[in-house]
């Protein structure tokens, strides 16, 4: 699993932690049951505090993608196959929203719109 962060963004970096394992599972590269490694790890890897790790995983718990066990770690959960699925819906929905020539910020709306 690679995670990237950007020191210069002005996304707080737990955000880019989390937004980064949110994109591995919405592209199936996580599934559920996988393992995220542990956050001394990461935060070993990236450079960054152990408290930041530990609070994007929070936020994916928060969120439901991820189940905080201790002993275990940090789980992918059985959300990751809907999101992946949501991602492909959205791909789609993209193809056919430019075949008929609608911008991007058009079928935000529809989509804010929707929900």
């Amino acid at each position: 699993m690679l995670l990237r962060i950007d020191a210069a963004s002005g996304e707080p970096l737990f955000a880019q932690v989390a937004a980064s394992v949110r994109a591995q599972i919405a592209k199936g590269e996580l599934r559920e049951g996988d393992r995220l490694p542990p956050a001394r790890d990461v935060a070993s890897g990236l450079g960054v505090n152990l408290h930041t790790v530990l609070h994007a995983y929070q936020v994916l718990r928060e969120e439901g993608l991820v189940d905080l066990r201790r002993g275990r770690g940090a789980v992918v959960t059985g959300a990751a196959t809907a999101v992946s699925q949501l991602q492909r819906d959205i791909a789609e929905l993209g193809k056919r929203a430019a075949a008929l020539g609608m911008a991007p910020s058009t079928v935000v709306e529809l989509l804010r719109a929707s929900m």
